[in-house]
């Protein structure tokens, strides 16, 4: 008999993150990540609904405004500088730089735009204020050991969507 996701019961998934209004792929997860179902808040409670009663080989799509996730935009976070001023490691887009603030805080900002002379970087997730779809599949279904469950549902770690500490999907 097929093994449906229910409280207790470890999970493997795959995932993709599509962008609602330009049908874009924006994140693909290929590495099947692993949970405890029920356990802890690994994934958002309207990914955790849907996934209930749900099988290896099953799909689903859940769409989330990213901004119940990610909160709005803060342009604050958006810092334009003279390239001289950056150092040569940083200056390629795409590349993360982790700062701090006075009271000892990191944040973790990704260059997003260079010309000759300026760089930018912005703190604002990548996802934040937009509508996506999370297409999910199920890949394997079982009982979860004890020392599953006692680890608190987690013992993989979830996607890298940049070296940003993330919410639940």
């Amino acid at each position: 008999m097929k093994q449906t996701i229910q409280h207790n019961k470890f999970v493997e998934l795959t995932y993709r993150v599509v962008d609602q209004q330009t049908g874009a792929t924006l994140i693909t997860v290929e590495f099947p990540i692993g949970y405890v179902h029920g356990s802890n808040q690994v994934l958002d409670s309207r990914v955790m609904t849907e996934l209930e009663g749900k099988g290896p080989g099953d799909t689903i799509s859940v769409p989330i405004d990213c901004t119940d996730l990610y909160g709005t935009r803060d342009e604050s976070l958006v810092v334009t500088d003279r390239i001289e001023n950056v150092p040569e490691e940083y200056r390629e887009i795409g590349t993360r730089i982790m700062m701090e603030n006075d009271k000892g805080e990191a944040k973790s900002f990704l260059v997003t735009r260079m010309d000759e002379e300026t760089l930018t970087i912005d703190g604002n997730h990548p996802l934040c204020e937009r509508e996506v779809i999370f297409e999910l599949e199920v890949l394997s279904v079982r009982d979860a050991t004890d020392e599953e469950v006692l680890a608190g549902g987690r013992l993989e770690r979830g996607p890298d969507l940049g070296g940003l500490e993330t919410k639940p999907i």
